[in-house]
C-alpha cells in the first residue's frame, strides 16, 4: 500500500484529506506541524508529501527543502492558500512537484496524486544515466550539468525543465506541454512563471556561450537546438 504524508495544521482539512486518500487505498499519516512532518518523514518511508505552506514551526517551504536534503525523489505537492505566481516559483524552486490553491476540487487532487505516483513509480526504474545534446550534458544518477566541460548549478525545476528540454531536443514545446509534463499541472494562461523559467535557463545555459540552445517560437512555445 502506498502511503502519503499529509503535513496541515488545519485539522478539519488534514481529516478531509485522510479519509478521502484513504477512501482511495492509501495509507495516510498526518502531520499538524512543520517539524513534525519532517520527524515522521526521518522515521517512515512515504511514496508522496502533501504539504501545506503556512505551518507552525517550520513552514512548508523549509520542510520542502530538508525533505529534498534526505531524499530528492518524493513526489511533494504543496496545498496552500497562497495562490500567486511569486509563491509557485518558491516553492518550485525549493523542490515541489506539484501546487493546488485552496480551495481545491478533491477530484483534481487525487487525480494529481495517481499522476505524481505513477511517475515516481517509472522514474525508479533504470534510466539511462546520462543524456547529451550538442556541448551540453547531464548526468542523471548525479543531477550534474555541463556545457562545454563548465558545470552548471541548477535549481530543481530548472533542472527539470532543462533535461525535458535536451529528451525533446529539436521539436517545439508548448507552455501546456510544459505545464504537463514537469509541472504536472494544468497551464494558467494568467500567470508567466513558464517564460519566468525559461528565462532563468537562458541566464545559465546560454548567456556565457556563443551558441545559444534555448529559443522562443512566438506563439507555440520553445525549442532547445544550436541551429534555428
Amino acid at each position: 500500500m502506498q502511503r502519503i504524508l499529509i503535513v496541515e495544521d488545519e485539522k478539519r482539512v488534514a481529516d478531509l484529506l485522510k479519509i478521502g486518500l484513504e477512501e482511495n487505498g492509501y495509507q495516510v499519516l498526518v502531520a499538524y506541524d512543520g517539524a513534525m512532518g519532517l520527524r515522521l518523514f526521518q522515521s517512515n518511508t512515504f511514496q508522496l508529501v502533501i504539504s501545506d505552506i503556512i505551518l507552525p514551526k517550520m513552514d512548508g517551504f523549509e520542510l520542502c527543502r530538508e525533505i529534498r536534503k534526505i531524499d530528492d525523489r518524493v513526489p511533494i505537492l504543496m496545498l496552500t492558500a497562497l495562490g500567486t505566481a511569486d509563491d509557485k516559483l518558491e516553492g518550485f524552486d525549493v523542490g515541489a512537484d506539484d501546487y493546488m490553491v485552496k480551495p481545491f476540487d478533491f477530484r483534481e487532487l487525487t487525480a494529481r496524486v495517481r499522476v505524481l505516483l505513477k511517475r515516481n513509480a517509472v522514474s525508479g526504474g533504470a534510466p539511462a544515466k546520462q543524456i547529451a545534446y550538442a556541448d551540453l550534458s547531464i548526468n542523471l544518477e548525479r543531477q550534474e550539468v555541463t556545457r562545454n566541460n563548465i558545470c552548471i548549478r541548477l535549481s530543481p525545476k530548472e533542472y527539470n525543465l532543462l533535461v525535458y528540454m535536451v529528451e525533446n531536443a529539436e521539436k517545439v514545446i508548448s507552455r501546456v506541454e510544459i505545464a504537463e509534463k514537469v509541472w504536472n499541472t494544468h497551464f494558467d494562461t494568467g500567470t508567466n512563471f513558464i517564460d519566468v523559467y525559461i528565462n532563468y535557463l537562458r541566464k545559465k545555459i546560454d548567456r556565457d556561450f556563443d551558441v545559444k540552445l534555448i529559443h522562443t517560437k512566438p506563439g507555440v512555445g520553445f525549442i532547445l537546438a544550436d541551429k534555428i
